[in-house]
């Protein structure tokens, strides 16, 4: 209990440090001062994440010249919000910069349209819709019941029918960003250059050669190895302290 207290006492703290944080973080940037501004922005960083937060660093980086991490951190902040035009822009600027070429392989896309409805404009926005409409379809049930008027009966019966299946909908939304956003399985190539090999053993023959900015499938790991895929379905193994999970 004493420790709830002082947390809700600190908080006002905690919200006013981070405002600070963000000015000063701002103003840097302003002034070109991008290795200033990317300190500020990793100490944020310690006490949150967000994509607007991940794409500054990335902007940062990218003012930088550190190509490998501006990649990491725009990927993290597309991740967080999808379809983002000026996230992606940024994106397909640093990725223009990577020295490999990798042809990807095919892959369904709906288009930007589509992202920006699965991504919502955070993280837990289709998790919050989920329990409203279930809040709503429970109401509805109970008005089913409590109702007198056969009419007011059907009414409430087919608005409960259709945000039951807005519920249904919108829970499988949240699950599905919820994994996406926990995923682990990509990453980006941080070391300059990078013998992936056909065994996860030192010695083995390279199979093909990766750089920075790179960005892999991760499949599994094995030996102090791990095993990952390019986008033309090349398979090899890497060291772990080469990459950087998004």
């Amino acid at each position: 209990m004493i420790l709830l207290l002082a947390l809700c006492a600190l908080a006002p703290c905690l919200r006013a440090d981070d405002a600070t944080l963000q000015a000063r973080a701002q103003d840097a940037y302003a002034k070109g001062e991008y290795a200033q501004a990317l300190h500020l922005y990793d100490s944020l960083c310690i006490m949150r994440s967000s994509a607007a937060l991940f794409y500054n660093i990335g902007n940062c980086h990218m003012k930088l010249g550190d190509i490998p991490n501006a990649v990491l951190f725009y990927e993290r902040a597309i991740r967080l919000q999808p379809g983002a035009d000026d996230i992606q822009a940024n994106l397909d600027q640093a990725r223009s910069k990577v020295v490999d070429r990798v042809n990807e392989l095919p892959a369904l896309t709906l288009g930007s349209a589509w992202d920006k409805v699965r991504g919502g404009k955070d993280v837990d926005q289709w998790a919050r819709r989920s329990l409203w409409a279930c809040l709503i379809t429970a109401m509805l049930a109970i008005a089913c019941v409590v109702l007198r008027s056969k009419t007011l009966k059907r009414m409430a019966m087919g608005a409960g029918v259709v945000v039951g299946l807005f519920t249904i909908t919108a829970t499988a939304f949240a699950y599905f960003r919820k994994s996406e956003v926990t995923d682990r399985s990509e990453a980006i190539i941080m070391s300059p250059k990078v013998d992936v090999r056909g065994e996860p053993r030192e010695g083995s023959t390279t199979v093909f050669v990766l750089h920075e900015g790179t960005k892999v499938d991760v499949l599994q790991e094995q030996n102090g190895w791990t095993e990952i895929r390019i986008g033309n379905g090349s398979v090899g193994w890497a060291a772990p302290s080469t990459l950087a999970v998004i």
